[in-house]
């Protein structure tokens, strides 16, 4: 996965994953298959995925151009089953969105 880039306002999303350590796997099996479909839309910028020495929680960062391009991709029909699947595989899930801007702006 491509790494944040602090260098714009662009959308980001951080996907905050508390998981049972054995699914850890099969969690970032999911997420890598949901952002080879996100690098296909338009308005990706980069995604990055975190995984807790324990295994028990999983933080994924996407960054798209705008909240437009974000949300085109929410209701992709090719992204949704597995962001539904990350979804169902933890034990909770905490989606916060915000705006990355660049330290000095």
């Amino acid at each position: 996965m491509t790494t944040l880039d602090p260098t714009d306002n662009y959308a980001t999303l951080i996907n905050t994953f508390q998981i049972q350590p054995e699914r850890a796997d099969k969690l970032v099996e999911i997420l890598h298959k949901a952002a080879a479909v996100m690098r296909q839309l338009d308005g990706f910028v980069s995604a990055n995925l975190h995984v807790s020495i324990d295994r028990t929680r999983v933080v994924n960062y996407v960054q798209w151009r705008t909240f437009e391009n974000f949300k085109a991709m929410h209701e992709n029909a090719e992204a949704q089953p597995h962001i539904k699947e990350a979804a169902d595989l933890a034990e909770s899930y905490d989606p916060v969105f915000y705006t990355l801007r660049h330290a000095d702006s």
